[in-house]
């Protein structure tokens, strides 16, 4: 049995089953409603104010207590505190309570917050920084300094970003690069998880069938899970296709269908500040055209069947190895670890420093290659640094493709008897 049969035949298995079909038409559907209802969820939080009552016995903080978009203060300082708490466990989120003093430094540790839920850190930061704002004008008043003085006085600079060729550099752009860096670093880590248990789950269900005693008596073990690898890509590559024209055509619709109901819902000022953020955003297009698309688009290609095939491999041997999903649980974190790793090492270095010694590292280290090289490229990289990533990638599937096959020669017959990882370098030995 040749190679390209056993590819076929894994890629129409894999296609014509069922749940495969549906989750493939199903899937953008509910990313597209889960979407959607957190842009609806969105939309009605931003429309609730939340109420808060005070009583200023001072009467020196109510003044100071200004109204938002959130917010509303209520002034209760007339009540006595007795009636004001009662009224506003009943009516309002919490009570601000400022006892009298004689100074407002007294106010310092003072104000109290009452309310039977806890308040959120941005809202507390708002009551002291009123609180800090009042303590700091009486202590300048003290001192005879003018508060309106110094306002005039302060001045905000802003620095002008260029590059030595003498062209415009934008702030922010940046994080635009390691957003799409990290958009592709991310799509082959899904991608490799999502597809890899699907190859292991092939391999543990052909075993467990014994469909795999037939099969093997006509082609030999690293045929066969090659055939696995490429078959089921292939199978996920289509899969993705759809889902990307399946979902952006729905995200489209899900949005000109949410741009209606919030202009007729009277959010038109919202949309006026949006239109004006994005005219204020379209200054970045011809920055972000030049990135190196070419290079991006090439390299995670490669890197992502380099990745898949790789990670691709490991799981069919576990998928060999063990007789049931359960079984595979104890193999399954070596795994995820170097992938969970290349995320955060990707996020946390590129974008401080993509040409580091940390980033540049773990961008040739095969195993967190695709994803960390993937976010340093928008930032410009060596040919050469690529070009060493890619053939240490392919160089490392293939010595593990190597050992996978003997794992997978001996364990795809093996049953019975749950493996270890002392088991399962024994059989590298033979």
């Amino acid at each position: 049995m040749s190679l390209s049969l056993i590819v076929k035949r894994e890629f129409v298995a894999k296609v014509r089953n069922k749940s495969f079909i549906v989750m493939t038409f199903l899937s953008p559907l509910l990313f597209t409603a889960m979407a959607m209802l957190v842009g609806y969820l969105a939309s009605v939080n931003d429309d609730e104010v939340i109420k808060i009552a005070i009583h200023d016995e001072s009467g020196m903080l109510e003044p100071d207590f200004k109204d938002t978009k959130k917010i509303e203060y209520v002034n209760l300082s007339e009540m006595p505190l007795a009636v004001a708490k009662e009224k506003a466990a009943k009516s309002y989120e919490g009570l601000i309570y400022v006892p009298k003093v004689a100074t407002p430094l007294e106010l310092e540790k003072k104000v109290e917050y009452i309310s039977d839920e806890s308040p959120s850190m941005d809202f507390i930061d708002g009551v002291q920084d009123v609180i800090n704002d009042k303590l700091f004008r009486y202590n300048l008043e003290q001192k005879n300094i003018n508060y309106d003085e110094i306002g005039k006085a302060k001045a905000e600079s802003e620095i002008h970003l260029s590059k030595f060729s003498g062209e415009e550099s934008l702030k922010w752009f940046n994080e635009i690069k390691i957003g799409i860096g990290f958009a592709f670093g991310y799509l082959i880590m899904m991608f490799i998880i999502i597809y890899g248990n699907m190859v292991m789950r092939s391999v543990i269900e052909e075993k467990t069938n014994r469909i795999i005693e037939i099969i093997i008596s006509s082609v030999k073990p690293f045929k066969l899970m090659m055939g696995k690898i490429i078959g089921t890509s292939m199978a996920g590559i289509l899969q993705f296709l759809i889902w990307t024209v399946l979902g952006s055509g729905l995200m489209l619709i899900a949005a000109n269908f949410l741009g209606i109901n919030l202009t007729e819902v009277g959010a038109g000022a919202q949309l006026k500040e949006a239109s004006e953020n994005i005219s204020n955003w379209m200054i970045y297009i011809p920055e972000v055209l030049s990135l190196p698309w070419a290079t991006m688009l090439i390299s995670f290609l490669v890197f992502f069947i380099g990745g898949f095939f790789l990670y691709s491999s490991i799981y069919a041997s576990i998928g060999a190895a063990v007789d049931s999903e359960t079984d595979s649980q104890q193999f399954l974190l070596p795994i995820i670890l170097p992938l969970m790793l290349g995320v955060y090492v990707g996020f946390f270095t590129v974008i401080n420093d993509p040409h580091g010694t940390v980033a540049t590292v773990f961008s040739m280290i095969p195993l967190t290659s695709p994803i960390v090289m993937m976010m340093r490229i928008p930032f410009g990289v060596p040919v050469w640094q690529i070009i060493v990533s890619v053939v240490l990638l392919f160089a490392t599937f293939f010595l593990v493709v190597w050992f996978a096959a003997k794992i997978y020669r001996i364990g795809i017959l093996m049953y019975g008897k749950k493996p270890t990882y002392k088991e399962i370098f024994k059989w590298l030995k033979y």
